[in-house]
């Protein structure tokens, strides 16, 4: 039986940790007509949820605003129930959904799409966590459309490693037309979308160049990294050019930005493409636009990704050609310290959170 109230982190207003609050009188919503109630397992942790936390998107013409994802147009109210990566079983279903849905195990494409399905514009999305409540609770409404069965052995807090990181990633990779055989530089790989970008490459018969921090050099290796390059290198361009053994690189998939981003316009061969969903070394960068123009780049922005990319990111998991990096989960009413650790960059894959009634069939086995 669905109960009345839940247990739930808000996001109370833009700031600093204390505006997140973990209450347990939070009322559980009801599907509307074509939604179901998903009785959360899992939810994965994304920078997003951070940035939003503090409003650090700026404005166009103000890199310092105080401003949410969409900017200008902001869908976030608050409180606010965030995270994207929520994967769980249906409690219930809203009128016109088939009733034999409820029990399902399903993971949730975060993506609201304000567009018929067939239409892949991506101008006026939003995403579950931002434009409505998302996963850190107990319970969560989307629409039926958004969850998506998978038949995998994986276990749920695994499952919650794929879904924003992943999207992101393969949408990267479609955005900049990655083909087989071509090899794909991929910084801040020991992230959550870095190290799926690196897996995503091989899923399409790509080749991944890691650019990570010191000590994630094995790991990187292990999930399909052909070489790995420093980060810190004093060289970057020379560093890259060694490890692919003179080879060029047809693409950079960036996540990093901020000082290296002249750099890795170097780095590419003429025509080559540059794809971005992600700036964690800072979001202004210095551009030379010669080396942009004299070398026919091209360069191209990314957030989330469409409703095809989402069921491609399904069949790769249930076909076993992607698999879950997940290195550390946290019971629901320890947040702050999940999201402290988030920060922190410590950790190779995705941090995972679990509603603390869940703990000891979903979160327990894989805690730290």
């Amino acid at each position: 039986m669905v109960p009345s109230v839940m247990k739930a982190v808000q996001l109370m207003g833009h700031g600093d940790m204390d505006q997140l609050v973990y209450r347990e009188d939070v009322p559980v919503p009801e599907p509307a007509p074509g939604e179901v109630l998903i009785e959360i397992s899992a939810c994965g942790m994304n920078n997003t949820d951070v940035w939003v936390r503090e409003g650090a998107y700026g404005s166009e013409t103000d890199a310092g605003a105080i401003s949410t994802w969409r900017r200008g147009r902001s869908t976030l109210s608050f409180p606010r129930i965030q995270g994207t990566d929520i994967v769980g079983t249906i409690a219930a279903v809203g009128e016109g959904v088939d009733p034999a849905r409820k029990g399902q195990r399903v993971m949730v494409d975060f993506s609201i799409y304000n567009r018929p399905p067939g239409d892949d514009s991506l101008a006026d999305i939003d995403y579950i966590g931002h434009g409505r409540d998302g996963g850190y609770g107990e319970y969560t409404t989307v629409p039926a459309e958004n969850a998506h069965p998978v038949d995998s052995d994986m276990s749920d807090a695994e499952l919650a490693t794929f879904c924003c990181a992943y999207l992101t990633g393969e949408h990267m990779l479609d955005r900049a037309r990655v083909a087989e055989g071509e090899r794909v530089l991929v910084t801040g790989a020991g992230g959550g979308v870095g190290s799926g970008i690196v897996q995503l490459c091989r899923a399409r018969g790509a080749i991944p160049y890691a650019v990570t921090s010191p000590g994630k050099e094995a790991a990187m290796l292990e999930i399909g990294a052909e070489a790995v390059v420093l980060r810190d290198d004093p060289d970057l361009v020379e560093a890259v050019h060694e490890a692919t053994g003179g080879e060029d690189i047809d693409v950079v998939a960036d996540l990093v930005a901020g000082s290296l981003f002249n750099d890795l316009l170097r780095i590419l061969r003429p025509e080559g493409r540059y794809t971005t969903a992600g700036a964690i070394a800072g979001p202004v960068v210095s551009l030379d636009l010669r080396t942009m123009y004299l070398k026919h780049l091209e360069l191209h922005g990314s957030s989330q990704g469409t409703r095809g990319a989402f069921r491609r990111l399904v069949q790769y998991i249930e076909q076993g050609r992607i698999r879950p990096l997940l290195s550390t989960t946290y019971p629901l009413s320890e947040f702050k310290r999940a999201q402290r650790d988030f920060m922190a960059k410590k950790f190779v894959g995705k941090l995972v959170v679990v509603p603390d009634s869940k703990w000891q069939s979903v979160g327990a086995p894989y805690a730290r």
